[in-house]
């Protein structure tokens, strides 16, 4: 004779489900309840079994499920699978049971015999941020352990990428490349009701001192968000006394640190308004502002008509960001339209030809701002698509957008009070497409030889790098002496 009995399946065998059911993409939407039915030795032995409400509901929360177990001669296992349902009605935590009942002649029925399955609330999945956004190492930080936490709900299994990001501090493969520390990359994983986890960071014995990470959480998965306080600015301090930086000042601001979103809209206004009419010296080393120079008196008056207008721009927590975005747009259009109205007439009183004034003075105006943009994203980012792409991309606007869309609502314009075609002469604009075009090919050209040589488009040593940019501004010179000539008529070319 057997007994039969209803239990649960091992720590083992339940941390194995709940990883699989982790990993997998419809861990939200799909959730199979598994019981283990245990028994002894038997030659052939059944028993039924069927599912009874209890707070939860069937056809509501749960599958009704019954039949028969069936346990052939060598068989000691047998599993039940009940899906248990999704619904958008709000619930709590509920309960129903699993019953063993009328086994057969020659098997007893064991204890327990009633298996309670509870289905638990999985509406909280939390919050996931690190424990704090900067850390200081000591003098012999070899390997640092980073805190990420889970907050406002542990519900259901969970997971979120993490990984490194160089700042002043350089990030390698192993101990022995010259790095100052190993880099990382992959994904955290939380358990059901698990609410803390560790990242943990090797710091290379030879790295930098005073050097700056950032370790950064992203893209949460399987219904968690993502905390404000996202990322961690790690210092290496193998000396004393090490204090906070301007640019660890920076790296903290932008991980997060600065909770503006719980301010008032009108306290926001207020310190953006405060911000512009205060003049403060540049941040030293200790992160301690220095008294402001004479430099910094004229640069403030100068630049103080500017700096209240752009105070207007919402701030970028108003409207998720969105209301900033479309202000600002508008204010660097009028900015823009202002510096080529100033560069034309400056060129008219130098007594410049337009076609000289377009590719000199109003191109120098309007793409400065082009050219500073793509020197950030080459310092900071680890590739050269920002950096390159923020110039094809801007040039693609002047000349789509730029051009095409007063083109339009000129052709429009004429059409509707009849005065007759739209008609735009050219003077020397042929001439200028085409050596342009040519000057841009050499410049694609040195790039992929770069590529092919260096195995970068940006970087190298500093031969290399001032030897590049040297030919950059040769290709650019080129273009403006050769078109000015032609446009001037000292030169006869097609």
């Amino acid at each position: 004779r057997v007994a039969i009995t209803a239990g649960i399946p091992s720590e083992d065998k339940v941390k194995k489900e709940e990883d699989a059911l982790a990993d997998s993409p419809e861990a939200e939407d799909i959730t199979a309840l598994i019981q283990d039915f245990q028994c002894t030795y038997a030659d052939s032995n059944y028993i039924h079994f069927s599912t009874r409400d209890g707070s939860a509901k069937k056809n509501l929360d749960y599958e009704p499920v019954s039949g028969v177990l069936e346990f052939k001669e060598g068989e000691t296992k047998k599993q039940i699978r009940i899906p248990i349902l999704h619904h958008e009605i709000e619930s709590r935590q509920e309960e129903f049971n699993v019953i063993l009942e009328n086994p057969s002649k020659e098997t007893d029925l064991g204890d327990p015999s009633i298996c309670t399955v509870t289905i638990l609330d999985m509406s909280n999945h939390g919050t996931i941020s690190v424990d704090s956004t900067r850390y200081h190492s000591d003098a012999n930080p070899g390997e640092i352990s980073i805190g990420v936490k889970r907050s406002g709900g542990s519900d259901g299994a969970v997971a979120i990428s993490y990984r490194t990001i160089d700042a002043t501090a350089i990030g390698g493969d192993s101990q022995n490349d010259g790095s100052d520390y190993i880099k990382l990359q992959g994904t955290l994983w939380f358990r059901h009701g698990e609410a803390a986890k560790t990242i943990d960071l090797v710091i290379n014995p030879n790295a930098h001192d005073h050097s700056t990470l950032i370790v950064a959480l992203q893209r949460p998965l399987l219904g968690a968000t993502l905390g404000e306080e996202c990322a961690m600015v790690i210092t290496i301090c193998k000396t004393e006394g090490c204090r906070e930086s301007r640019d660890e000042a920076l790296l903290a601001e932008i991980a997060g640190n600065y909770d503006d979103e719980d301010k008032p809209l009108k306290e926001a206004y207020l310190e953006q308004f405060t911000s512009a009419l205060t003049m403060g010296g540049e941040v030293d080393e200790d992160g301690e502002e220095e008294e402001p120079s004479i430099g910094d008196l004229i640069m403030h008056f100068i630049a103080l008509f500017w700096k209240v207008l752009f105070s207007i721009v919402p701030p970028r927590f108003c409207g998720s960001g969105y209301p900033a975005f479309v202000v600002s747009l508008f204010f660097i259009g009028v900015l823009t339209a202002i510096v080529e109205q100033i560069a034309s007439l400056l060129g008219c009183v130098w007594g410049i030809k337009q076609a000289v004034s377009g590719i000199t003075l109003v191109a120098l105006g309007t793409s400065l701002p082009d050219t500073f943009a793509s020197r950030s994203a080459a310092i900071h980012d680890d590739s050269a698509d920002a950096a390159i792409g923020n110039v094809t991309g801007s040039n693609s606007v002047n000349v789509f957008l730029g051009l095409g869309l007063p083109w339009l609502l000129a052709v429009f314009w004429k059409k509707a009070d009849q005065s007759g075609p739209f008609l735009v002469g050219t003077f020397n604009l042929e001439f200028s497409v085409i050596l342009f075009v040519m000057l841009a090919l050499f410049a694609l050209l040195t790039l992929i030889l770069r590529r092919v040589i260096l195995g970068g488009e940006l970087g190298g040593s500093t031969v290399v790098k001032f030897m590049t940019g040297s030919i950059c501004l040769l290709l650019w010179s080129t273009y403006i002496i050769v078109a000015s000539l032609k446009a001037y008529g000292i030169i006869n070319i097609g």
